[in-house]
This record gives structure tokens, sequence and C-alpha cells, in this order.
């Protein structure tokens, strides 16, 4: 990986000084394209303000004690959430980030979108990393129409791009007319359909998916994963977290299972999810 690591450090961006070399490429990775995103010893640690435990709380009476009393803040945890994570994505790859809840898989994306400082080791991207929501971050007091437009604008489209994706977005979305209503009247899977419409209709160097195709119908999540598939061949790299294994066999070529915030198992989807599932 030192290899790997230096020639897309030349090309992409650092958002930490140049990491020491680490272990070779794992099996599974992708046998063509260029790297685009190497995670190199990625630690990725966060401060909690930790509640009262459930001996601690007691019931209301001793809640109003606490207060009366004056006492202290709820004390500072730390959570080590991503621990020596270490991989290389190429242009092509659409991967898989499988684990359970608090296995560390939104942590990982939004590290590499840049969203979490590194507490030790590097990410390095060529090119601009987008997470799913982010750069398409949407208003709910505007309507949809002009979250669009807005969120069209921040990934960086010209007005020209945006008048020509515009119908091919709501049309993708299926909101219908629910595009000149706010925001705040959609449904969840409404929000998340019309997010994916949007960041979807721009080429990603890296695009980083978080539970995006968990909401909508069966033939929304096919047009996600036939859209998934096109960005691939486009574009760079995909990173998708699903809790529905079925999206992950049908749309990822590799597979990266995450667990306590360490990686258990990088490889093809079929023998990850196998083992993940046994």
């Amino acid at each position: 990986m030192a290899e790997l690591t230096e020639e897309l450090f030349q090309m992409g961006r650092p958002q930490e000084p140049a990491p020491r070399p680490s272990a070779a490429p794992p099996q599974g990775a992708s046998k063509h394209g260029a790297p685009t995103v190497v995670v190199d010893d990625l630690h990725i640690v966060y401060r909690v303000y930790g509640a009262a435990s459930a001996a601690e709380k007691g019931n209301a009476a001793n809640a109003l004690m606490r207060i009366i009393r004056r006492q202290g803040r709820p004390q500072m945890k730390e959570v080590h959430a991503v621990k020596g994570v270490s991989f290389v994505a190429h242009h092509g790859d659409a991967i898989g980030i499988i684990g359970r809840n608090g296995s560390g898989k939104s942590t990982l994306l939004r590290a590499i979108a840049g969203l979490l400082p590194p507490h030790k080791g590097a990410v390095y991207t060529d090119g601009q990393p987008s997470l799913l929501g982010v750069n398409a971050a949407l208003m709910k007091e505007l309507t949809g129409e002009r979250n669009i437009v807005l969120g069209c604008y921040a990934m960086g489209m010209s007005p020209a791009q945006v008048k020509e994706k515009y119908d091919e977005i709501v049309e993708f979305s299926g909101i219908g007319e629910f595009v000149q209503f706010p925001m705040s009247t959609y449904s969840s899977g409404m929000g998340a359909r019309l997010r994916f419409a949007i960041a979807s209709a721009k080429t990603h160097d890296v695009l980083l998916i978080d539970e995006a195709l968990a909401t909508g119908d069966r033939d929304f999540k096919r047009k996600s994963q036939e859209r998934i598939q096109q960005m691939r061949q486009e574009a760079g790299t995909v990173f998708l977290v699903a809790h529905n294994l079925d999206v992950i066999e049908e749309t990822c070529n590799r597979v990266i299972w995450l667990h306590k915030g360490k990686i258990k198992m990088d490889g093809d989807p079929t023998t990850v999810l196998a083992a993940y599932n046994s």
C-alpha cells in the first residue's frame, strides 16, 4: 500500500501528513482502474457527553434532586469508532460497507468525505468525495423545486446544467406534483429519494451513499441500482452502506465487513456476505 499511498498523495488531497507504510492492498480489491481512495491505518475518535446509567438515573424524583443539588454535567466520554482501518479503492469500484449497528460504517464514510478528522492515520482521495445528503443539503422550508436548484448549485453545477437535469431529477425521484410543495410536507422516504436523485445527477469522483436505498418502492430501488452501475462506469468509485444485503450483493463488486470499528473481512460480495450471514 505504501507505493499506492505515495502515488495517490501526488494526485489527490491529503487530509493529514503522509501516512506510514502499511500492509499490502486487501484481497478483493478491484484489478482495474487507478486508485481513487487510500485509507491508511485510520483511527477516528470522537467525544460524547455520556448520560447517566440506568442505576444512576433512578426515577423523576432522583433527577429533580440532581438538578437541585446542581450536580455537574454528564461526563465526557471518548468513542473509538474506527480502529486502524486500511484499504485501497479503485476507479470503477462499488464497495458495500456492512456491519451491525455501531460498527463504524457511517463514521468511516464521513471520514472519507473529509467531515471527520483522523485521530491517527490518513485518508487520501483522487478527486472530490461527495457524501449523499451533504452536498445536496435540502432545506425543509423551501419547495422541492428550489431545493433541486440549490442542491445542484451546491454540487458545482452551472445554471445550464441544472436546467438540463431538472426534469430528470423530478422524474427519477418520483415526487411528482410535490416538487411544488415545501420539503416539510414530504415523508422521510420522499426526502431520501429526492436527495439521491439530486446527488446522482452529477458525475462524482467518489460518491458515498449511506442508507439512501433503504426507502422507496421496488421500482425506485431498481432505478437506484442502475444509476449506481452507471456512475461506476462514468465516474469513479461508489461506497454504499445498506442494511438490505440484497442491494449490496446486486450492486457492489466488493464488500468490506466492519466489526467494532475494525475490518473483519474484505473481498467479493458472495464470500463476505456468506460469512456475515453464517
